[in-house]
């Protein structure tokens, strides 16, 4: 019994390991967001990159297409240039989208 509870606990905190390697993955370096700006409204749904405010953690969880408080990291200037056909990106969130 005692070995079959070790060998559950070992691959439990095994699960969590990977799970936290897995998020520290999607998590854009420094040096990334140094040179990107986060551009609104232009990810499409599940393709946010990271918290799309209330009901959204983090990466991939933005429930609609252009979804004015989700966003992406884009190379910086070129938000406002990038059309959908909501509308162009922002570099603040946008209301009501």
């Amino acid at each position: 019994m005692k070995t079959q509870a070790a060998l559950i606990a070992g691959a439990g905190a095994l699960l969590v390991l990977g799970v936290n390697a897995a998020a520290a993955q999607t998590r854009p370096t420094q040096a990334q967001e140094n040179e990107k700006e986060k551009c609104y409204g232009i990810a499409r749904a599940g393709q946010n990159d990271c918290a799309a405010g209330p009901g959204t953690t983090c990466a991939g969880t933005s429930t609609r297409d252009y979804q004015g408080n989700a966003w992406k990291l884009v190379a910086k200037g070129t938000c406002a240039s990038i059309r959908t056909p909501r509308g162009n990106g922002s570099l603040t969130p946008i209301p009501n989208r």
